[in-house]
């Protein structure tokens, strides 16, 4: 038997003229269910094809192949009808990519008196249409290479490559994770499937994988290697978005081939699941559709991903209303970029470029930059690779200083959902930036990144930057934004009264006028005998006032004074059913603040 490290991956043969008379043979039987329709009948074999293929359907089953037990895969081209009229050109402008008519209606089925609907082609536009944002598209692919981390991935690449047809410009995304066998990629390019089980994992709807690469381009092509159970299997899936539009199908098509190891031979072969036929009728599809022309041009997409991994090749790439691609590969070669996306910032002119060149901007249009703050912590062992330069992984609580740092633990019906730790300040650039807001974070994805709870006057709240991790509320499905449940708004609420706070108790760090002061209370020196450490005292502050406003009346408690008379107060704030624990130099400036806030 021949070890799986020294296989040697070779495409097989394919009988000379097998692949145009699969094309053929598929053209005759379409001729043939266009004479039928037009008839009005249906033949028995058609209609247990039919029977098949909603049987796929209403299991969630991909409507391309048919995944009954026993049943080799095959193409759709058999139950899926082309329309015989002529289909408009695919528009390339992704919020147009929509407007088409192929002068179908959408047809429900009726099967045991049941009613089934068939997921038309303009469904993954309108699907893909939850991404407003095309690096928001781009996270949700990285999010599958990081979730793959508990399968061993070490790196996850994203780059450009070429079209070989037409050497236009496509997105390469890439990691070297366990990879999918053949019935995985198959529950990835259907709708409604998530292998996701683990708590830690980022996706959970089982959609992303569709909304955010049709987002990107009207087409995409998965290469998949997997090595389970010492077999090895490559396969191929196709979703053409250009593909379904310019064949008139009236539902979603997903030609793919699976390849299987022969450890006696070292050879890829056809897997046993299929039937030749159907495999050569993918096989035609995939070559015609697809940015290669010939089988081993495909099968040589598997050389760099060695016994495990994925590859996703994302083409025809839409863009943006000025004619140009949408994701701007030129500009700078060690990034992509959003076209025409930089923004000029109003600010004294002194302060232009630092607030121009701050990440809170440049995350809009840098994906470099963006990557860089979108997990909360990356391992250790794995790295992202942006056009061949690893991204160096940001910490955003390392750019704050006067630190402040609140333990929130929400509530609903007297239950406790959570404990939240908030960390917020000043940005180290401030008072220069005009940037502010908080950045939340979803089991370690951000989710909302520099997001502005309060609208500032006066520069009130100027500057003021918080980080946090917020696991107890829904993202919604595109993951940039969270379900506005009570919980977000409470959340919302507490934020707010974060960040005034915060400015009106240390805006005098940053050169503006102090509107409220903390109260620090100096021990009175005389001893006790009651009192432990010879009569030194530690003030404990309870504070009975609201921080946002009103005068606050202390009650004082000695009880030592430790660190050679500094102090440390300890403020109990009866109206938020918090605990602050605020460190201050001799002088009496706040350097930390740690709060603890029962919702």
């Amino acid at each position: 038997m021949v070890g799986l490290e020294k296989v040697d991956l070779k495409a097989i043969k394919l009988e000379k003229g097998y692949v145009g008379e699969g094309v053929q043979e598929e053209n005759r039987r379409k001729a043939q269910q266009a004479e039928v329709r037009k008839s009005g009948t249906q033949s028995k074999r058609q209609e247990s094809e039919e029977t098949r293929s909603l049987n796929a359907l209403s299991t969630g089953q991909s409507n391309s192949i048919v995944l009954e037990d026993g049943q080799p895969p095959v193409d759709d081209s058999g139950i899926s009808f082309a329309s015989t009229i002529c289909p408009a050109p695919l528009c390339r402008q992704f919020w147009k990519a929509g407007n088409y008519d192929d002068g179908l209606n959408s047809e429900t089925t009726l099967q045991n008196g049941k009613s089934y609907l068939h997921v038309h082609p303009m469904f993954l536009h309108s699907n893909a249409t939850s991404h407003k944002w095309a690096f928001g598209a781009i996270a949700e692919l990285i999010d599958n290479a990081v979730d793959e981390i508990q399968n061993g991935a070490t790196f996850v690449i994203v780059d450009k490559t070429l079209n070989p047809r037409d050497q236009s410009p496509a997105l390469l995304i890439q990691d070297n994770g366990g990879g999918m066998d053949p019935e995985a990629i198959r529950r990835c390019m259907s709708f409604g499937f998530s292998d996701k089980k683990s708590k830690a994992a980022i996706g959970q709807y089982g959609n992303g994988f569709k909304t955010s690469t049709m987002r990107l381009g009207a087409d995409v092509i998965v290469f998949s290697c997997h090595l389970g159970d010492r077999v090895m299997t490559q396969s191929i899936g196709l979703l053409s978005y250009t593909f379904l539009t310019q064949t008139g199908h009236d539902r979603i098509v997903v030609p793919m081939v699976d390849y299987e190891l022969n450890t006696i031979t070292g050879n890829m072969e056809i897997a046993h699941r299929y039937d030749k036929e159907y495999f050569m009728s993918n096989l035609s599809m995939l070559l015609q559709w697809s940015p290669y022309s010939t089988e081993a041009e495909l099968l040589k997409q598997f050389d760099d991903i060695g016994s495990h991994g994925t590859k996703v090749i994302i083409y025809n790439l839409w863009f943006s209303d000025d004619g140009n691609v949408e994701l701007d590969f030129d500009t700078d070669p060690e990034d992509i970029r959003i076209a025409g996306d930089v923004k000029k910032v109003q600010a004294n002119p002194a302060w232009r470029t630092v607030n121009e060149q701050h990440i809170a901007n440049r995350l809009h249009y840098s994906l470099r930059a963006y990557l860089s703050i979108l997990y909360l912590k990356i391992p250790e062992t794995f790295t992202i690779v942006l056009r061949g330069q690893f991204v160096e992984h940001r910490n955003l609580v390392l750019d704050l200083k006067f630190q402040e740092f609140i333990v929130y633990r929400p509530q609903t019906g007297g239950c406790k959902e959570a404990e939240v730790l908030t960390t917020i300040g000043f940005l180290k650039e401030a008072p220069h930036v005009t940037a502010h807001g908080f950045n939340i974070y979803h089991k370690n994805r951000l989710i909302l990144p520099f997001w502005p709870v309060v609208s500032y006057a006066d520069s009130r709240g100027r500057g003021v930057v918080g980080v946090l991790e917020a696991n107890f509320v829904e993202p919604t499905h595109n993951k940039q934004d969270f379900e506005r449940t009570s919980l977000f708004q409470k959340l919302e609420g507490r934020l707010k009264e974060m960040t005034w706070e915060y400015w009106d108790y240390h805006c005098g760090l940053i050169g503006y006028q102090v509107k409220k002061k903390l109260p620090l209370i100096e021990p009175p020196q005389d001893s006790s005998p009651d009192m432990p450490n010879g009569g030194k005292t530690k003030p404990v502050t309870l504070n009975h006032g609201m921080p946002n406003g009103g005068k606050t009346k202390p009650v004082t408690l000695n009880h030592g004074m430790p660190n050679g008379g500094k102090t440390k107060p300890v403020t109990l704030n009866q109206n938020h059913h918090s605990v602050s624990v605020k460190a201050a130099s001799a002088a009496g400036t706040p350097f930390q603040y740690e709060k603890v806030v029962l919702e």
